[in-house]
C-alpha cells in the first residue's frame, strides 16, 4: 500500500470518530424531537457525516484527518473546490467507489493513491502538503 493510501485511510478514520461523536450530541437532541428509530439510525449519521465533510472541504480544502495526516483535496486543474464537486465525491464514495475500486484496481494504483474512483468521477486528487 502507498504511503498517500494509508495517509487517506488513517484520516478517513480520524474523521469518522470526529462525525460519530458529532452524531452521538446530535442524536441526543434529536431524540426529544423524532421517535422514529430509523431516522436515528440511517439519515442522522449520513447528514451529520456528509454535512462536516462538506463544510470542513469547502472552507479549507482539508477536514480534520486531512489536517493531521498532511493532505489536501483540490481540483485536478489546482483550483478551488465546488460544492456541487463535493456533494458528487461524497456520494459516489459512499456508494459505488468500492464496487469501481475492486473491479478496475490496476487502474487506480497507478495514481500512487491520490486519485481513487471518487476522485476520478468528481475530478478531484489528493496531494501531500
Amino acid at each position: 500500500m502507498k504511503s498517500i493510501t494509508k495517509k487517506r485511510t488513517k484520516a478517513y478514520f480520524i474523521d469518522l470518530a470526529i462525525s460519530t461523536a458529532v452524531v452521538g450530541v446530535a442524536e441526543y437532541f434529536l431524540r426529544k424531537k423524532v421517535k422514529n428509530e430509523a431516522i436515528h439510525a440511517l439519515v442522522t449519521p449520513s447528514v451529520v457525516a456528509c454535512t462536516l465533510e462538506c463544510a470542513q472541504l469547502l472552507r479549507s480544502g482539508q477536514t480534520v484527518g486531512y489536517k493531521k495526516m498532511g493532505l489536501v483535496l483540490e481540483r485536478e486543474n489546482g483550483s478551488d473546490l465546488s460544492t456541487n464537486q463535493i456533494i458528487k465525491r461524497t456520494f459516489y464514495r459512499d456508494t459505488f467507489s468500492t464496487f469501481q475500486f475492486i473491479r478496475n484496481r490496476q487502474e487506480f494504483e497507478k495514481s500512487s493513491g491520490e486519485i481513487l474512483p471518487h476522485d476520478s468521477y468528481a475530478r478531484t486528487v489528493v496531494k501531500e502538503v
